[in-house]
């Protein structure tokens, strides 16, 4: 385990798992958000994020989180292993909701001068609203990912399915975590 995709719903707890695989591995992370969303929320193009996430993933290590479409072909057909944090829809649920409010009340600067908006907590839209978003996406999330454990083109790649916080840990600590 190298080099390691990290994916599941918003508020799985990615990024986290990620920044210690990562530091267990002695590998560099590579969290997908922080590259697309440029300032003022704007989304990097299409071109110029395949080009960034192709220059970070060019070495023999690293871990990356996220779910973006736009560059999985580019992650998994260089990594190793993929990490799916699939946890039940109330503990991604309540995770998502506590990391809001206190990005919001705090405001912490998550990537290039963004901060969690304070929308996020009343709107229903997807678009406008993480936790709307984690909600509406976590069965389409779980159907992707079950659909692609057994996807001929991913035969290369060791599927890691993770279902709770102590499967996380038992991750790390596995003696093979770092080979």
């Amino acid at each position: 385990m190298r080099r390691v995709s990290v994916v599941g719903n918003s508020g799985s707890g990615k990024s986290t798992l990620a920044r210690a695989l990562a530091t267990r591995l002695g590998v560099p992370h590579v969290e997908l958000d922080a590259i697309y969303h440029q300032p003022g929320w704007q989304p990097l193009p299409v071109a110029e994020f395949r080009a960034r996430v192709d220059r970070a993933i060019a070495g023999d290590g690293w871990v990356v989180d996220g779910n973006y479409s736009a560059v999985r072909d580019l992650v998994w057909a260089r990594a190793d292993t993929v990490v799916w944090l699939d946890l039940p829809r109330r503990t991604v649920m309540r995770q998502v909701v506590w990391r809001t409010v206190r990005r919001a009340v705090l405001r912490v600067e998550l990537w290039n001068g963004n901060r969690e908006p304070w929308r996020n907590l009343f709107t229903r839209d997807p678009e406008e609203s993480i936790i709307a978003w984690a909600w509406h996406r976590h069965t389409v999330y779980r159907a992707r990912y079950a659909a692609m454990l057994t996807d001929a083109a991913w035969g290369h790649l060791t599927f890691v399915r993770i279902g709770s916080r102590a499967a996380a840990r038992r991750l790390l600590a596995r003696p093979d975590a770092d080979r």
